[in-house]
C-alpha cells in the first residue's frame, strides 16, 4: 500500500465478479469512492479489513493486480445556484457542453430531515392536470408514485407536470432512460423557457445501470439546498423507479445476496424508504415534494417494487388508457392522494369535496351501465346519460393533456352536471347548487 496526499493506493485484489471487487484495506469508509483500474467504484461492504467495491462501469478488463485508489470521501454534488437550467449525469457532472459548477460541495445521501424540523404539510402544488388537481390533490411535502405500464407516456405526463406546476425548482432525476427520451425532456424544458427553475440528473440505457443508484441521492441533495437554504417549494421528479430497483438487484445478486420477492434484495423497502422520506414541509416555507414513476411488469401491482412502494407514499396515481376516449387518463377509481383532505375546499374553491365526489360517483355509474351493456340487458334512461357524462368527464377532465387551473376545473365539472343530469341526481348541497348550477 502507497499513500498519496490522503488516497490509499493497493494494487492487490482478493476477488473479482461481475459488478464488484474484493481487496484487504484499512481506514476506509463505507460509501467512500475509489477507482480501480481508473473505473470509479464505490465502497458497498466491510467486513474486519475485507472492503468490497462497486464498479460503476463493470469490472472487465481489470486484473487482480489493479491499482485501487481510495479517495478518501463519498459521491458529493457541489450546490449552488448555478445549478439551475442544467443537466448532470448520475456524478453530478454537465453532460449540457456547459462549465464547472462552482458551489458548496455536499456529500449525497444525507439523513432525511428530524422530525421536529417538519411540518404538516397545507400548501397545494396545482400540476395544471385535472385528474390530479381535481380529484387527488398534492400538497407540499408529500411523496407519491406514479403507476404506470411502460408503454404509456409516463415521461410526458412528468413533463407536463414540470412545466406546469406552480413550484419555484423541479428537479429531475432519470434513470434507465432512452436517448430519445432523455433528448425529449430537453427539448420540451428549452422551447418552453423553463430552464432556468430545472435541474436535470440523467442516466441513460447507455450508461453503466449501477450509477443509476446515485440519481435520486444527486437530485435530493440538489432539492434539500433550494428547499433549506432558499426556503423554495421544490418537486422532485424521478423516472423510474422500477430501474433504479433493478440496478439494486443487479448489485445484490453480484454480492451474492440471497434475493427477496421477485428477485429483489431483502433491504428494497429501506432503499426506497431512504429516499421518499426526504419529502418535508419546513416551517420556514420551503419544501421537497417527490412525484415518482414506478413502472409496472404487465400490470402487476403486486410485485415487489410497487408493493413496498405503497406502504411508504401517501398514495398513488394510476394512469390507464380510456379506449372510449382514446386517450390516457389518471385512473378515478385507482389513484388516490391520503393528503388532499389538508388542502381541498381549504386552499380551493369551497365546492370542491362535493364536486369531485359527485363527479366520481357519477363516472361509477356509467362503469355499472357500461357492465350492464356488456352483459346484454337493457339500460335506463339514466345509464344513458352516466354513460355520455363519462365520455365528456374522461375526455375534458381526466385526460393527461388537459391543462386547467383548479377553478376552471370545476367550472367544467357543472357545465357537464347541468348538460345530463338534474340538480337532485347529483346530490350536492344546495347551497353550492344555488350558486354554481349552470343557467340554462
Amino acid at each position: 500500500m502507497a499513500a498519496k496526499a490522503f488516497q490509499k493506493i493497493y494494487t492487490r485484489i482478493n476477488q473479482i465478479t461481475k459488478a464488484t471487487c474484493a481487496l484487504k484495506a484499512t481506514g476506509v469508509g463505507y460509501d467512500e469512492l475509489a477507482t480501480v483500474d481508473g473505473k470509479l467504484a464505490q465502497v458497498v461492504k466491510i467486513v474486519g479489513d475485507e472492503v468490497t467495491l462497486q464498479v460503476f462501469e463493470g469490472t472487465e478488463g481489470i486484473p487482480t493486480n489493479a491499482e485501487v485508489v481510495f479517495l478518501g470521501k463519498a459521491p458529493t454534488l457541489k450546490v449552488g445556484e448555478q445549478l439551475s437550467g442544467r443537466f448532470f449525469n448520475a456524478l453530478g457532472e454537465p453532460i449540457d457542453g456547459g462549465p464547472e459548477i462552482e458551489g458548496k460541495e455536499v456529500e449525497i445521501g444525507g439523513p432525511s430531515v428530524n422530525p421536529v424540523r417538519r411540518k404538516q404539510p397545507s400548501e397545494l402544488i396545482a400540476t395544471g392536470i385535472a385528474g390530479i388537481d381535481l380529484n387527488n390533490t398534492l400538497v407540499s411535502g408529500q411523496k407519491i408514485p406514479f403507476f404506470a405500464d411502460p408503454d404509456q407516456p409516463f415521461n410526458q405526463v412528468m413533463a407536463n407536470v414540470a412545466l406546469r406546476a406552480q413550484t419555484d425548482k423541479i428537479i429531475l432525476g432519470a434513470m434507465g432512460m432512452t436517448n430519445d427520451d432523455y433528448l425529449y425532456f430537453k427539448n420540451v424544458f428549452s422551447n418552453a423557457g423553463a430552464l432556468n427553475r430545472i435541474v436535470s440528473f440523467i442516466n441513460t440505457t447507455e450508461n453503466p445501470p449501477v450509477e443509476r443508484l446515485l440519481v435520486p441521492d444527486m437530485a435530493l441533495t440538489a432539492a434539500e439546498y433550494f428547499a433549506v437554504e432558499k426556503n423554495e417549494k421544490v418537486l422532485v421528479l424521478l423516472t423510474d423507479m422500477t430501474s433504479y430497483a433493478d440496478a439494486l438487484a443487479i448489485v445484490s445478486n453480484r454480492m451474492d445476496q440471497i434475493p427477496s420477492k421477485d428477485s429483489m434484495p431483502g433491504s428494497l423497502y429501506s432503499d426506497l424508504a431512504k429516499i421518499y422520506e426526504k419529502a418535508v414541509q419546513f416551517p420556514a416555507g420551503g419544501s421537497i415534494t417527490i412525484i415518482a414513476v414506478t413502472t409496472l411488469s404487465g400490470g402487476d401491482i403486486t410485485h415487489a417494487v410497487p408493493d413496498n412502494t405503497g406502504y411508504i407514499t401517501e398514495g398513488q396515481l394510476f394512469l390507464r388508457r380510456d379506449s372510449d376516449i382514446g386517450k390516457v387518463i389518471i385512473d378515478p377509481f385507482r389513484s388516490l392522494s391520503r393528503l388532499k383532505q389538508l388542502v381541498i375546499g381549504k386552499k380551493t374553491r369551497k365546492d370542491h369535496p362535493q364536486v369531485m365526489n359527485a363527479a366520481v360517483r357519477l363516472y361509477a355509474d356509467a362503469a355499472n351501465a357500461k357492465t350492464k351493456l356488456e352483459n346484454g340487458f337493457d339500460l335506463t334512461d339514466y345509464d344513458e346519460r352516466t354513460l355520455a357524462f363519462a365520455k365528456d368527464y374522461a375526455g375534458r377532465l381526466l385526460a393527461i393533456d388537459v391543462n386547467l387551473d383548479t377553478t376552471e376545473m370545476l367550472d367544467v365539472a357543472w357545465q357537464l352536471f347541468g348538460k345530463y343530469f338534474r340538480p337532485e341526481e347529483v346530490n350536492i348541497r344546495k347551497e353550492f347548487v344555488d350558486q354554481y348550477w349552470p343557467k340554462a
